[in-house]
């Protein structure tokens, strides 16, 4: 059976149409292709940079609170070495405020020796007189230094004179005397009454303890390394 002349050219447009679908589909695909493969690549990249950034403010984070942590450490070993460094300044003027005390309460004992207290009582009187500089002083004493006081009058006049060349009067004050319960020593005025030398045995201790406190706690601590000058 022959075909017609219609019936052929059907059959070659069909086919005509069936390649250009196959075509078409082929285009598309490859459309496709392209698209998922761009998309990818988009993706990539984009993964890629978040990465990154979330990278970046992870370790910008860390860095942050790592420094804060140092901070921290830093702040708190400060408090606890200021806390010792008290702790120890504490401790050392407590140390060096009972070694003074002690020093007031064997005060009392200077006395017992009477010899050794003479001795005393004509330093310090005669160191009044040198810083006094007038013909005339009074001293003024515990009553029961009394005796003493008058025996280291007498030397301390002939030393002052021996010293100087020159004479002074040194008198008693018998009607000003100091407490009783003070530790012993003299107190000594002008001949004009208007300038006075505190010699107690408490205050020369009081004059010792700020004067010799360096070299005590030189002594007891050693030098502190903080220090730029010394006397």
């Amino acid at each position: 059976m022959s075909l017609t002349d219609d019936q052929i050219g059907l059959s070659q447009v069909a086919g005509e149409l069936k390649k250009m679908t196959a075509f078409i589909k082929q285009e598309a695909q490859e459309k496709a292709r392209e698209i998922q493969i761009k998309a990818d690549e988009e993706f990539a990249i984009e993964k890629s940079r978040l990465v990154r950034s979330e990278t970046v403010a992870i370790d910008t984070q860390y860095e942050r609170k790592h420094k804060q942590a140092e901070l921290s450490q830093q702040i708190a070993q400060s408090n606890v070495t200021n806390k010792t460094r008290l702790k120890v300044l504490s401790v050392r003027q407590e140390l060096l405020e009972n070694i003074f005390e002690e020093a007031r309460k064997k005060l009392a004992q200077v006395t017992n020796n009477k010899n050794e207290y003479n001795r005393v009582l004509e330093g310090l009187i005669l160191e009044g007189a040198y810083a006094l500089g007038e013909k005339s002083i009074a001293v003024r004493a515990r009553k029961a230094d009394f005796g003493s006081v008058k025996s280291a009058i007498d030397s301390a006049s002939s030393s002052y004179t021996k010293a100087t060349g020159k004479q002074i009067k040194i008198t008693l004050d018998e009607s000003n005397e100091l407490p009783e319960d003070s530790a012993g020593g003299v107190y000594i005025v002008s001949g004009s009454g208007r300038i006075d030398i505190n010699n107690t045995l408490e205050e020369r201790l009081s004059i010792l303890e700020q004067e010799a406190l360096p070299a005590v706690r030189n002594t007891l601590f050693g030098p502190s390394p903080n220090r730029k000058f010394f006397d």
